[in-house]
């Protein structure tokens, strides 16, 4: 006969069960190589791929403590959402000349998509994004870097979210961290969750982790901004680094969508990177209005549109401006007048509409060029000393 558990022990067993049974919208069902708990990767000797919690906090709490032999080594946590490029690897190259150990995860985060944003067409380049990673650990190798990669995270979305599946509805269930009003501003206008994603997953990595620094980008001002609060709202004992944005050959921000850019569309997009250094050159000469820097920057970009919209539908790339800000470094609200003392960040959006016509043998970006995307930009004025 099959022994009854009391009612208290039911909850128990549910709550400490290894799989709770929830089923994942297959939205947010993660696309990641299989769960393994932790196993050595090609090319990467120092490094270990960590796909639940316990084992990477195993190995993290093993790096805390040193020894006659071995010192107290440190982490820097790298957070990406894959699809690598340049401009991740300079923040790990930034992170290994400061500590002994180098964390990268590797997850696309379901809360900080929209319900009208697609997910699934987020690119996943798993063996490409493990491949970079292997380069430029032998690199760090040779270089005699301070730090290695030591560890890669990637886990399941079951595992980053555990007791209720992921919502990306504005006032959905859910364990969420917000920060407001800061991401009520400028991204956080169009895309009302993202923020509230962003600073949810890396409240939960920065748990996970417990590293002693973390870098992003300032490509991604406000989330640099939005982050920064956190960490000093929640006290988390944490130095928060920013590596400078780093850009293509012809200008263009280093983005994981850009390869969604087809040379049509990608030449049009150009602009907002264009109009963003045109706001800056009118600051370095010693304007500082409004209407001066913000504004020029603008009419530029409205040129630019106004001039692909007079192309006939196969030449032209079709683009909506989304915002042009001027705002203070700090709270990100507008300004009419960059204080010298504070400086000011010029940032903008954009978003490439699909190609009307397709030419025969053009060359196009993944997806041909058929999907929207958004791209994002900003200038640091800086503060004069």
């Amino acid at each position: 006969m099959r022994k009854l558990i009391p009612p208290r022990n039911i909850f128990l067993s549910i709550l400490h069960a290894p799989s709770s049974g929830i089923r994942i919208p297959r939205r947010f069902q993660s696309t990641s190589p299989p769960i393994v708990t932790t196993k050595a990767l090609p090319g990467l000797p120092s490094a270990h791929l960590f796909r639940d919690v316990p084992s990477l906090r195993q190995f993290r709490n093993s790096l805390a403590h040193s020894t006659a032999d071995a010192p107290k080594r440190t982490v820097g946590l790298v957070p990406t959402m894959g699809a690598l490029h340049a401009g991740h690897l300079s923040l790990i190259r930034l992170a290994a000349a400061n500590v002994s150990d180098v964390f990268v995860s590797i997850y696309v985060n379901p809360t900080q998509f929209g319900v009208t944003e697609d997910l699934s067409s987020y690119p996943r380049t798993w063996d490409s994004d493990i491949a970079q990673l292997a380069s430029l650990d032998a690199e760090l190798a040779a270089s005699k870097a301070l730090g290695r990669i030591t560890a890669i995270f990637a886990p399941t979305t079951q595992v980053m979210y555990p007791t209720l599946p992921p919502t990306s509805e504005i006032d959905g269930h859910g364990s969420f961290v917000t920060v407001t009003p800061l991401a009520t501003k400028l991204e956080g206008k169009s895309r009302p969750v993202f923020f509230r994603g962003v600073a949810t997953v890396c409240m939960k990595l920065f748990n996970i982790v417990q590293p002693d620094s973390v870098y992003f980008g300032q490509k991604d001002v406000q989330q640099t901004v939005v982050l920064r609060r956190m960490i000093q709202d929640f006290h988390l004992p944490i130095a928060f680094r920013i590596g400078p944005t780093m850009r293509e050959s012809d200008g263009l921000a280093m983005s994981s969508r850009n390869v969604y850019l087809g040379k049509r569309r990608r030449t049009a997009a150009l602009a907002l990177s264009e109009a963003l250094e045109l706001g800056e050159m009118f600051f370095a000469n010693g304007l500082q209005s409004r209407e001066d820097i913000q504004l020029s920057a603008m009419t530029y970009l409205e040129e630019k549109r106004k001039a692909q919209e007079a192309l006939a539908p196969g030449k032209r790339a079709l683009f909506k401006i989304d915002y042009i800000s001027l705002a203070d470094p700090d709270s990100l609200e507008e300004i009419d007048e960059v204080d010298p003392a504070r400086g000011a960040v010029l940032s903008g959006a954009i978003i490439m509409q699909p190609l009307e016509e397709q030419s025969q043998n053009e060359e196009l970006g993944m997806g041909g060029d058929t999907g929207p995307v958004r791209l994002i930009d900003n200038i640091i004025l800086p503060a004069q000393k």
